[in-house]
C-alpha cells in the first residue's frame, strides 16, 4: 500500500512539474529564473523517496518538451534530465541517510542537491554541446547555473523545506 501511495503522489509531482512552467512563465521578467521545474523534483524526493524523486525527475523534461515543445528536446531538455534526476536522487538518499530529522536535514538534503544537480547539469550540457561541436563555457555555465538562477534558488530555500514541514505535520510521512 505505501508503494501505491508514493506511486500516486510521485505521479502528482510529475503532473505539476509539467503545468507549473506555464504559471511562471505568465510572469515576463523572472518566469524561467523561477525554475518551475525543480520545485516538484526535489519535493518528491524528500516525500516520496529517492527512486521516485529520480525517475520524475529524468521523466520530467523529455516528456514536457516532447508534450509542449518546451525546453527543447536538445540539449535543454537531455542535460535537464540529469539535473533534475539527479536532485531527486540526492535529495532523496540524503534526507533518508540523515534519519528525516527536521528542518536541519531537508535544508542539507537541498543545499547538497542543488549543488550537486547543477555540477551535473554543467557537465551533461558541455558534453552534448560537443557533440554539435559547440563549447558550454565555465562563465555560461556560472551564469545560468547560479546568476540567473537566483529568484529559482531563493524560491527553493523558501517553499521546499515549507512544503516538507506542512505535509509531514499535516499528512504524516509516506514510510519508505
Amino acid at each position: 500500500m505505501r508503494h501505491l501511495k508514493r506511486l500516486a503522489v510521485a505521479a502528482m509531482f510529475l503532473c505539476i512539474g509539467l503545468i507549473l512552467p506555464f504559471a511562471t512563465g505568465q510572469i515576463k521578467v523572472i518566469g524561467s529564473m523561477l525554475l518551475p521545474m525543480h520545485l516538484p523534483v526535489m519535493l518528491c524526493g524528500l516525500i516520496c523517496g529517492w527512486q521516485y524523486g529520480l525517475a520524475v525527475g529524468v521523466i520530467l523534461p523529455p516528456l514536457r518538451s516532447l508534450l509542449f515543445g518546451m525546453p527543447l528536446l536538445f540539449p535543454s531538455a537531455v542535460a535537464m534530465a540529469f539535473e533534475l534526476g539527479t536532485y531527486g536522487l540526492v535529495i532523496g538518499i540524503l534526507y533518508l541517510l540523515l534519519k528525516k530529522r527536521g528542518i536541519v536535514s531537508i535544508y542539507v538534503s537541498l543545499l547538497a542537491a542543488m549543488i550537486t544537480g547543477r555540477v551535473v547539469w554543467g557537465i551533461a550540457e558541455a558534453i552534448l554541446l560537443g557533440f554539435v561541436g559547440e563549447q558550454f563555457l565555465f562563465s555560461a555555465f556560472i551564469a545560468a547555473a547560479f546568476l540567473n538562477a537566483i529568484p529559482g534558488i531563493i524560491l527553493q530555500l523558501v517553499l521546499v523545506p515549507a512544503i516538507v514541514t506542512v505535509v509531514h505535520k499535516t499528512v504524516g510521512e509516506i514510510e519508505q
